[in-house]
């Protein structure tokens, strides 16, 4: 009987990665319609050559520790030379870490990865900067836009990941970086290059790499229109961290933010300015995201949140104006638009405030994009302010989450948020009446306790 002939392609879904043998709609992982593609499977020769299990920073066999048989390093970690980046990574680079950095085209990546390098080779650090997009003579161009460098940093432009492979075991750095990891590709893969199977199995090669020798590679992704790493979804799950840069490419402002860190708190921000010279760190985002900020004007106020420990100061903005249309526009640009329109209807249902022939537009000023319960109240005064035409005080601070019932309730870090308002010099803060007994007294500034928002209602 003949035997039948093997598969030589399959789909795989753009999404998750999942694999199948038949083109289908939806994907039974991850439920999303029309992510299905087919590509090439490697030959089963190429798939006995795979590496085996991973043993950081040893090629022998892996062997069951007690965990009091395993010893830490607390210098395991490395500065960046960029205080933003080391917040963000939970204190520094780990060793032997696989760091994935994705956003959008001009972003400022690259830029950053670049200022890193400089930084460690200056160290007397060993890098390797592997470019699959740029020559190196481009590169240099841009390095002479943002300092001088020291030899210990390397320039290889390269795209064969085995040709990089044999390259980093010869060299042994200490820190790789692979931009991007949508060019890189496999010769043991028949499909082409930023295709969901080369980049799964490209990261898989580095992360052996980074495991096996101890060293940090830094990967850098596009990401797609919705804003997601370009690729399939394992590649973030593959990675020990994953950091998204933010922020308008013809803006000043950049946010890089950590959406997965296994070695510190995924709730810290870096906030960069970009200049001609390279990215500039922003110490007091603050101050930075309050500038330009009007005075005496209605619809806007200055709110509160807080990004992991550090608390920044915020401008919210809205617009009510008559609408033209049977069924007035609800927009939020940098908070949730469910969120705004909730708010709207408790401002109308409690306080009366007859909304309904009113198109309403809320901004978070900067660019910022939030979503904290703790800028309920801000929304719902400036937009009761833009209501009514009357400013709010130049020199107060809002911040509290606001119910249905239009009760103001508690929010967290309540302390650090009136010693940042207290520092930049606002006089009146409005918090929840629940906490204001546990901050303790305040020189020359006065607390306002509300308890539902007609209390702030009277503010106006």
């Amino acid at each position: 009987m003949a035997s039948k002939s093997k598969r030589t392609t399959a789909f795989f879904c753009s999404n998750c990665g999942y694999e199948s043998s038949k083109w289908l709609g939806m994907c039974p992982a991850c439920h999303e319609w029309n992510t299905f593609t087919e590509e090439p499977l490697p030959s089963s020769s190429n798939a006995k050559t795979k590496s085996p299990s991973i043993n950081a920073r040893s090629g022998n066999r892996s062997v069951p520790l007690s965990i009091s048989e395993i010893e830490t390093d607390t210098a395991d970690r490395v500065s960046s030379g960029i205080d933003e980046l080391n917040r963000v990574l939970g204190g520094g680079i780990v060793r032997g870490s696989l760091i994935l950095i994705g956003g959008d085209p001009g972003i400022g990546k690259s830029t950053l990865l670049l200022q890193v390098c400089r930084n460690l080779s200056t160290a007397d650090h060993s890098v390797l900067y592997v470019s699959g997009e740029e020559s190196a003579r481009q590169i240099k161009l841009r390095a002479e836009r943002i300092g001088k460098f020291k030899d210990s940093l390397k320039i290889y432009s390269e795209t064969n990941l085995d040709t990089i492979k044999a390259e980093i075991e010869k060299m042994k750095p200490s820190f790789v970086i692979i931009d991007s990891i949508q060019t890189m590709y496999n010769d043991e893969i028949t499909a082409s290059p930023g295709s969901v199977s080369q980049v799964r199995e490209s990261t898989g090669v580095l992360l052996r790499l980074a495991k096996e020798l101890g060293i940090s590679i830094f990967i850098v992704g596009h990401v797609t229109k919705e804003g997601s790493v370009a690729g399939p979804r394992v590649l973030e799950h593959m990675v020990d961290t994953v950091l998204y840069f933010e922020g308008e490419s013809k803006g000043a402002y950049r946010i890089i933010r950590s959406v997965k860190n296994r070695f510190g708190s995924t709730d810290e921000i870096g906030v960069f300015e970009m200049r001609e010279d390279g990215l500039r760190e922003v110490k007091n985002p603050s101050e930075f995201m309050l500038s330009g900020r009007p005075e005496n004007s209605s619809g806007s106020v200055v709110a509160c949140c807080m990004e992991g420990k550090r608390p920044i100061m915020i401008e919210i903005q809205a617009l009510l104006s008559d609408t033209s249309f049977n069924f007035p526009r609800r927009e939020a640009i940098g908070t949730d638009h469910n969120r705004v329109s909730l708010l709207l209807a408790v401002l109308e249902k409690r306080i009366g405030l007859r909304l309904g022939n009113y198109d309403a537009y809320v901004n978070i000023a900067g660019g910022m994009r939030i979503n904290e319960p703790a800028l309920d109240l801000g929304i719902i005064m400036a937009c009761a302010s833009s209501f009514k035409n009357r400013p709010i005080d130049d020199n107060m601070v809002v911040f509290g989450e606001v119910g249905l019932s239009g009760e103001v309730r508690s929010v967290s870090s309540i302390e650090a948020r009136v010693n940042e308002a207290v520092r930049l010099g606002f006089k009146r803060i409005v918090l929840p009446f629940s906490q204001v007994k546990d901050i303790k007294s305040v020189k020359d500034t006065e607390l306002i306790g509300v308890k539902s928002i007609s209390d702030a209602m009277e503010l106006l």
